[in-house]
């Protein structure tokens, strides 16, 4: 019986996120603290009092669901993962919770991450869609066929569970796939409240910022196996994890591929550290034989 921690990425944050962790559990409040030093602003203060939309900032949501998740895993006692995985942001939060990447060099990386997205989808304004019902190879045809034909960037974004993709692109392509894909079946087609179009290609300004900082990152071989998105595969070379790292802000999500192959590979309990439920719900809608548990 294997155990795999997941952690999850942008839209699980929530106001008051992490403020009991810093009270009740010395670690995290150890590392609230630091983050606050690190970054040079009190986000610990933003987590804690902040509301919905000043925690929907880029720049503030992507550091502290990091933090959140990395404070709540110093909370698992005797923390020996047989394997782990983050859904986009939450690979970051999973390389360092199995010591590939340092807590200091992995806040940095996502405060970096942030800052490089906010900026390309200021440069493309653009945005995402959850697209449900349809199976993903239908959803990847449409959008290919709405691409070619209007000149627009739209893609499949987030393998999220069996028939829930994300689309993303500019707000044209994704209007006119979302005509579409409703036309062809598609129970709902919904906008997500997000800054642009990320894991697409118009984050590649965002993507080649990003590949400078990681280059300049020491990566250890984790304590195991990492899945990561790009391609669903467990990993442990640190340069293979690097390019997969940089290469992850363009390519899509993998989601259910890689519980997928986790659950191929021997893991029965999947575990998730971070604010929230997210990742539990589509872990049961891709598989429900497998127990999921939240710390």
């Amino acid at each position: 019986m294997k155990k795999a921690y997941v952690f999850p990425g942008q839209g699980a944050q929530f106001p008051g996120m992490g403020k009991e962790l810093y009270y009740h559990h010395p670690a995290a409040k150890i590392l609230f603290d630091q983050a606050d030093e690190l970054l040079g602003f009190p986000l610990s203060k933003t987590m804690f009092e902040g509301t919905e939309e000043d925690l929907r900032q880029t720049r503030i949501t992507q550091p502290a669901i990091f933090l959140h998740s990395i404070a709540i895993a110093k909370t698992v006692p005797d923390f020996a993962p047989d394997m782990v995985a983050g859904h986009s942001l939450g690979e970051f939060s999973a390389l360092v919770a199995a010591g590939a990447i340092s807590f200091e060099d992995g806040l940095w990386l996502v405060f970096q991450r942030a800052m490089a997205m906010q900026r390309a989808c200021e440069m493309n304004p653009s945005t995402m869609a959850a697209v449900i019902g349809l199976k993903d190879e239908k959803v990847e045809e449409i959008c290919c066929q709405v691409a070619q034909q209007s000149g627009q960037v739209v893609v499949a974004a987030n393998y999220n569970c069996p028939d829930q993709v994300v689309i993303s692109g500019t707000f044209k392509g994704i209007e006119l796939a979302g005509n579409a894909l409703k036309a062809a079946g598609a129970k709902r087609v919904l906008p997500l409240q997000v800054g642009g179009a990320f894991h697409s290609p118009l984050m590649e300004p965002a993507r080649a910022e990003l590949a400078a900082a990681i280059e300049k990152t020491t990566i250890r071989t984790p304590i195991c196996p990492i899945y990561q998105n790009v391609d669903a595969r467990p990993y442990t070379h640190p340069e293979q994890i690097k390019a997969n790292l940089i290469a992850q802000l363009t390519a899509p999500v993998r989601w259910t591929q890689s519980v997928q192959q986790m659950i191929a590979d021997g893991a029965s309990q999947f575990v998730e550290c971070g604010p929230g439920k997210v990742l539990q719900g589509l872990i049961k809608k891709i598989n429900s034989s497998v127990a999921v548990f939240s710390v």
